[in-house]
């Protein structure tokens, strides 16, 4: 039997981590002078913003052990389970800074100076087969249930949000998915009643401000019970709170948060165009000043796509051009709070009284059902001039109010990730200790305990840096929008991978709609993709940051 890693022994892993990610940063900012070259080192630039995400992401890990357990809030398993996370993100980061060694001009001497053989040692014990299956055999007896101990308000808001997903979404959510549904407007009352739509939104506009924390803490246990039903619907009305409180005038915020926070309006996000991803600055579609039966305002004209929850929405944060000279890029976009009627079907059209339209058409997707992502055509559509986010003053600055709001939204997505992860070991973990098979129940199985073990690990650490930039943007907001970015990027994976080995353990039933699984496994996949895919987060949001300095 190998013995795990000590916790004594992890904390200084981590130092050998730190030491190689540093010499790895330095080396890479002098190749891309700052980042200013990163284009022409893609791949070099990617390989670090991963190695650092997962450094952030294993240092959190222990130190969020160590505070439970000088509040004597902790147990052996959450330790092994810690040390288990630490030692798959350690193995990760040396592979990933390994492959780029001749990149970054390292030889197999400075690797071994860097992160010597004892580090390794270290790392590969603290994820071993025994330490993965022992956390596994824990996992299949408690079903998988994630137990982390929080404070007492976190543990009530944990708490009564799993109450209402168990009771209200789980339900319905296989249902919604397979039927390809609109989300039921009970459940949109049900989490209006209970304010998570104002979790983020000041008391002052009538919020409950929580904090961040509260609200990912939210969103995990929504996405747990249903990505698409349930786990999304607070993000929307959260991106287009945060770009308000962070540039909107003060009669838009007496005007419009009480009314987000209230659920009394839905909110849908309209930046994407068919053609433009995100390359967001060299969006097309275009808002005029005009007129309109007297009334002072702006004309919108243009395609949008990918706007979820278009149909039902009664507002949509639309970013638009309103400096026609192209080349401005970002500096020329604005952003709208256009309104719109409700729509409950997968096609709608709007007319407006004056002659403008909007229509828009669902694009059938293989998951993430239930609120509908659609593709939009406003062909001079009205909004009034008020509806223009802070006015005069932010005209052509639309740009930076939408990143802030979507720094908020990777945070969201981030909660989002952990709990499909979640869902996936819980389902695994119920699969296997049901099924026979050769006479035992699969649980039972070597191969079965470590995988198991290592999807709770993965998990473990993805939630360690989601928690630790719900924090951090409690704090500060604009300094916290890189480490939102990594935790979106981590997390993202982590459910991409931990779903997919709990379909494989599912055998032949893990790809039957029957089973819960085979949806999560299609939710999972859009995660890496919205709110920033994947290797724009590497390279033009985590990468630029780290190496900027």
């Amino acid at each position: 039997m190998t013995q795990q890693a000590s916790l004594e022994e992890t904390k200084q892993l981590l130092v050998s981590m730190t030491t190689l990610l540093e010499e790895a940063v330095t080396r890479a900012r002098d190749i891309t002078e700052k980042g200013k070259t990163l284009d022409d080192h893609q791949v070099l630039t990617s390989r670090i913003a991963y190695a650092s995400t997962e450094a952030i992401a294993a240092h959190q890990t222990i130190e969020d052990l160590e505070g439970r357990q000088a509040e004597g809030r902790s147990d052996d398993h959450d330790e092994r389970v810690s040390i288990a996370a630490v030692g798959e993100l350690a193995n990760s980061l040396y592979a990933r800074v390994s492959a780029a060694a001749v990149d970054l001009g390292l030889d197999e001497a400075a690797l071994d100076r860097l992160f010597p053989a004892a580090a390794r040692d270290t790392a590969r014990r603290a994820c071993s087969q025994e330490a993965l299956r022992a956390i596994g055999v824990r996992v299949c007896e408690t079903k998988g249930s994630n137990d982390l101990p929080l404070d007492e308000m976190h543990e009530q808001v944990r708490e009564q949000v799993r109450d209402f997903a168990a009771n209200e979404v789980m339900p319905r959510a296989e249902h919604i998915h397979r039927q390809d549904d609109l989300v039921p407007e009970e459940l949109l009352e049900g989490m209006a009643e209970l304010g998570f739509f104002g979790l983020s939104i000041p008391e002052e506009y009538g919020g409950v401000e929580m904090g961040n924390l509260a609200m990912i803490l939210t969103t995990e246990e929504l996405s747990r019970a249903s990505l698409a039903a349930a786990g999304s619907l607070i993000t929307r009305p959260e991106i287009l709170a945060k770009a308000l409180l962070g540039g909107g005038t003060e009669e838009q915020k007496q005007e419009w948060l009480p009314r987000l926070a209230s659920g009394e309006i839905m909110a849908g996000i309209s930046v994407t165009e068919p053609d433009i991803g995100s390359d967001v600055a060299s969006l097309k579609c275009k808002a005029e000043r005009g007129t309109v039966d007297g009334e002072e305002g702006w004309i919108i004209n243009g395609p949008k796509a990918w706007c979820t929850f278009a149909g039902r929405a009664d507002v949509l944060a639309l970013l638009a051009r309103t400096d026609p000279d192209v080349s401005k890029g970002q500096k020329g976009l604005s952003l709208f709070i256009v309104p719109k009627e409700r729509s409950f079907d997968h096609e709608f059209e709007f007319a407006q009284p004056g002659g403008g339209k909007i229509t828009g058409k669902a694009d059938a997707t293989p998951g993430y059902r239930g609120m509908h992502s659609y593709t939009l055509q406003l062909e001079d559509y009205f909004v009034p001039l008020d509806n223009l986010v802070g006015g005069e003053a932010q005209l052509n600055r639309g740009f930076y109010l939408q990143m802030a709001g979507f720094a908020a939204g990777r945070l969201q997505t981030a909660g989002r990730a952990c709990g499909l992860a979640q869902a996936s070991v819980e389902e695994t973990a119920k699969y296997v200790v049901d099924r026979d098979q050769f006479g035992q129940p699969i649980s039972q199985f070597q191969l079965t305990e470590y995988t198991l073990g290592r999807m709770a690990a993965r998990t473990a650490g993805a939630r360690a840096i989601t928690y630790a930039a719900a924090r951090a943007f409690d704090e500060d907001p604009r300094s916290a929008s890189t480490l939102a970015a990594q935790a979106k990027l981590l997390a993202c994976d982590v459910a991409v991978l931990v779903s997919q080995e709990g379909q494989v353990m599912h055998g032949g039933w893990g790809y039957a709609e029957e089973y819960p699984i085979s949806r999560y496994v299609v939710d999972a996949t859009v995660l890496p993709i919205f709110e920033g895919v994947k290797p724009i987060l590497e390279l033009k949001v985590i990468g630029r940051a780290i190496l900027a300095g």
